[in-house]
């Protein structure tokens, strides 16, 4: 390392290392050696399926039947708008048998420590002022190995990366958790609606076991529309505050005045999402909110009704009532005459107070799980220096 460079103290380190002096800043260019020239991509139509994970920038986005690298390697992403955004994490390890286009970066490190260190320190920066393009954000090789990086020495990388390797194991495992009880939701919710062409679910509460058919109506018949009621607003003329300003996945802003204020059901009414489902496409709101016109609200004469009429529609495919192929789009005409399989109200109840509780068990876990994050950012900051000086 360059005893030139200016050291970094951490604000909080492990007692075995108050004396260590302080950490050196180094470029990625410097520490990681660059394997980009190794990438290969293929698209889609030449992909033999297979087990060995194919990776893109923001993780596997296949499987295929060979592969390029076989050993522990960091990944950083080189275009999209994750690199703004930060839905996904912009550095991820891989290991094994992999294939990688070349929409990612890949480096390899001498040991695995700086690897993790790296990785961690990567997914907690901006990196705006290293990104060019405005459409299409891209961190070229160039930009890349400039970033710098501290570090200390060895044994201090592997203190901290077994540190916040628990964290992230943690993490996993309370992930994990929460995406069993999802799937169980999900195989639930098979049961206790009727299956496509059926009057009748395969599972009943048993005092609804001799209730009889259940009625398909349509949306339109069951659910009054407020569409004319929403109101957008562009984001420089919204003033700041504390109401929700939902779009079509959810809330985007908080505002200062509200339209409605009642328990809805919203649903999206345009975007990718309604086809790959990222994110529910139906979501009740209550209490006092602002709506803008990406997505169709729905007033209900009891919330049991709500909740079947959420439940259902984030548990079938809607691709044939979209139109529009670039901007998929459900529009009002679409929506009302989508059919949905109702019992008698007591029914509802019970089958709605019986997901409510699973519902209850997820956002506890999803609770969990985001504080497990919170955690690992605070200490992250504590555990790395500021680079503002390097």
């Amino acid at each position: 390392m360059n005893s030139n460079k200016n050291l970094l103290v951490p604000k909080l380190r492990f007692p075995e290392f108050l004396g260590a002096g302080g950490w050196e800043g180094e470029t990625l260019g410097e520490i990681g050696e660059n394997l980009d020239s190794q990438r290969v991509p293929i698209t889609e139509q030449y992909r033999i399926k297979g087990k060995i994970p194919y990776y893109g920038a923001s993780g596997i986005i296949d499987f295929v039947k060979d592969f390029i690298f076989d050993e522990d390697l960091l990944c950083i992403s080189e275009d999209g708008a994750n690199l703004v955004t930060r839905t996904y994490p912009i550095a991820f390890s891989i290991s094994g048998k992999t294939w990688v286009n070349n929409h990612v970066h890949i480096l390899r490190f001498k040991n695995k420590s700086t690897q993790s260190m790296v990785e961690n320190y990567l997914n907690s920066i901006r990196l705006d002022s290293y990104l060019t393009g405005m459409a299409q954000p891209k961190l070229n090789r160039a930009k890349l190995d400039i970033i710098p990086v501290p570090l200390p020495s060895l044994p201090e990388q592997q203190k901290i990366a077994d540190c916040l390797t628990s964290l992230d194991d943690l993490i996993i495992s309370e992930t994990q958790q929460r995406d069993a009880l999802k799937r169980h939701k999900k195989g639930l919710m098979q049961q206790l609606f009727p299956a496509e062409g059926e009057t009748v679910p395969k599972l009943r509460f048993p005092e609804f076991l001799e209730a009889g058919e259940w009625e398909g109506e349509t949306l339109g018949e069951i659910g009054e529309n407020l569409d004319s009621q929403r109101v957008p607003i562009t984001e420089q003329y919204r003033i700041k505050g504390k109401i929700p300003y939902y779009g079509a996945s959810g809330i985007i802003d908080f505002v200062k005045d509200f339209i409605f204020d009642e328990d809805l059901l919203c649903i999206s009414e345009d975007g990718a999402n309604l086809v790959t489902r990222t994110y529910p496409i139906a979501f009740s709101i209550s209490g006092k909110t602002w709506v803008n016109n990406h997505v169709h609200i729905l007033r209900f004469k009891n919330k049991s009704t709500q909740s079947m009429v959420e439940n259902y529609l984030n548990s079938i495919r809607l691709d044939s009532y979209l139109t529009g192929m670039a901007q998929p789009k459900l529009n009002r005409a679409k929506l009302d005459i989508i059919p949905v399989p109702l019992p008698s109200l007591p029914e509802q109840q019970k089958i709605a107070s019986c997901l409510s509780s699973l519902d209850d068990l997820i956002t506890a876990q999803a609770q969990k799980i985001a504080a497990l994050k919170k955690h690992k950012k605070g200490l992250m900051q504590q555990l790395f220096p500021k680079t503002s000086e390097l």
